[in-house]
């Protein structure tokens, strides 16, 4: 076997040099450390494999992708480490009211049943569910209902809210309805969701009459 000595090797013209020809190998002995870490090393596609590297195992560490590397993340398609998202729950808050309230107000007016909540992230949705005992005995009134965030009506913009009632008897009519909102606060402050009522002149907004019970539930769900 010949044995070849140098220091350097370079292209006596252009810019590539050759090794060999087509079928060759070339054979690194134990102990030999080649060291690319200044260079690009092209590889042909489907060239690394499992078998190919010594551990079996690209550690976490050894990846580029930016964002935190953990357990809890996953590698998305941009190169960055997130958490699992889109629809997770984050928190439930849950309130009940069994006592008798009404209003004869024509525009909204605070039912008092309601429940506070902390987004953990400004990019979090609270929904909220409301689930009505009500009643009505006041011929051709309407009664409508609202959920408010703050002061802010969450209803629609034509006033009517997310629920009403109607009552063409004139007798005592016990019903119960309920609504969702998903809302967007962008918030991480405390928000209370309260329940409003209001009613067409003569009329009553009612909840929890004859031993009814109304609730509200509030759902974090992180983006």
């Amino acid at each position: 076997m010949s044995e070849l000595k140098v220091n350097k090797i370079s292209p006596r013209s252009g810019t590539d040099v050759t090794l060999g020809d087509s079928g060759d190998t070339f054979t690194l002995p134990t102990g030999v450390t080649l060291d690319t870490s200044n260079s690009t090393v092209t590889l042909p596609d489907g060239s690394v494999t499992n078998a190919k590297i010594a551990d079996s195992t690209i550690q976490l560490a050894k990846l580029s992708a930016t964002g935190t590397k953990d357990a809890t993340t996953f590698l998305r398609g941009d190169n960055t480490f997130a958490e699992a998202g889109g629809g997770k729950v984050l928190q439930v808050v849950h309130g009940t009211d069994e006592t008798a309230r009404e209003t004869t107000s024509t525009t909204y007016a605070s039912l008092t049943l309601n429940a506070s909540i902390t987004p953990s992230a400004t990019s979090s949705k609270v929904l909220a569910i409301v689930n009505l005992a009500t009643s009505s005995a006041f011929q051709d009134k309407y009664a409508f209902f609202t959920l408010y965030r703050g002061a802010t009506d969450l209803g629609n913009s034509g006033g009517s809210g997310f629920f009403y009632t109607y009552d063409d008897i004139g007798s005592d009519v016990y019903m119960s309805g309920s609504f969702a909102h998903l809302d967007s606060p962008s918030s991480i402050s405390s928000l209370s969701y309260t329940l409003y009522g209001k009613c067409t002149s003569g009329g009553k907004a009612r909840i929890n009459t004859n031993g009814g019970r109304s609730t509200i539930t509030l759902i974090e769900i992180g983006a």
